[in-house]
């Protein structure tokens, strides 16, 4: 099954260009044929900043206040819609607003971001080649984010490739998200496989975290959401500039082979 290419240009702000590329499969461990692959979105599979920033600004600009701009927001995603739309508030990383503005605020944000959840976001170069890859080698695939279900499943839709994954847990499906290792334990639970024989796919510190926690291998991509951070000083297993790289890393499905039958009976 093949699914619809909507692709992003990377951007040079999407720390490509600051670092040599370390995504040469030569140097790289190999990974065999885990039993299960967990996907992140945002920063991973999907470019959603320009929908998240449009509606920050437009969020501000309800309140009376200043817009944060996209390469602010882009700095600030990755910990689900709450921490993004505090974060836009205080306009620092770890800040805390004022709780009645915070209360104003997050309403008229998710209600911008409903009607605006998948009209700018972009699949990055590689995503669909990469999914159609993984299900025609036989791999399990799961998809584990810190975005709400709300947005997360119709972004899923709206972008074709929904339909890969047997498993989609969202920030909001289980009582704890990302850097806990609950979302990618429930997900391994799920396809009934063992932590040690799994991989993560990510882009943040996140999801290293994470990982590192539940047992899993983890691979983060070069070009994710990680506040501006070397996605190379958390530690992960590998770091590649495409999904299309984790061919590279994983071993096929050999191929059964048919023999022929003679219809002389």
């Amino acid at each position: 099954m093949s699914w619809p290419r909507h692709t992003a240009e990377v951007s040079g702000n999407q720390a490509l260009s600051e670092h040599t590329p370390m995504s040469d499969t030569a140097g790289s461990p190999h990974f065999g044929r885990p039993a299960m692959l967990l996907i992140d979105v945002d920063g991973t599979l999907v470019d959603s900043v320009p929908d998240l920033a449009f509606c920050v600004d437009a969020m501000m600009d309800r309140l009376g206040l200043p817009g944060r701009g996209e390469q602010q927001v882009r700095q600030w995603v990755g910990n689900g819609v709450e921490r993004l739309v505090q974060r836009a508030l205080t306009g620092t990383l770890d800040g805390e607003p004022d709780e009645s503005l915070y209360r104003a605020a997050y309403p008229i944000f998710t209600e911008l971001y409903r009607q605006n959840t998948s009209k700018r976001s972009v699949l990055y170069p590689g995503v669909t080649e990469a999914l159609d890859y993984l299900k025609s080698a036989g791999y399990k695939l799961g998809c584990v984010t810190n975005k709400a279900a709300q947005f997360t499943e119709p972004l899923l839709d709206d972008l074709g490739i929904r339909a890969a994954f047997a498993i989609v847990v969202s920030g909001d499906t289980l009582p704890r998200k990302k850097p806990d290792p609950q979302p990618l334990l429930h997900a391994a639970e799920f396809f009934g496989v063992a932590p040690d024989d799994s991989l993560m796919v990510g882009d943040s510190v996140s999801d290293v975290k994470a990982a590192r926690a539940a047992g899993f291998k983890i691979v983060c991509m070069s070009y994710g959401y990680n506040h501006g951070m070397d996605i190379r000083d958390a530690g992960p297993d590998a770091v590649i500039d495409s999904l299309m790289e984790l061919r590279g890393l994983l071993d096929a499905v050999p191929v059964p082979e048919h023999p022929e039958h003679d219809d002389d009976t």
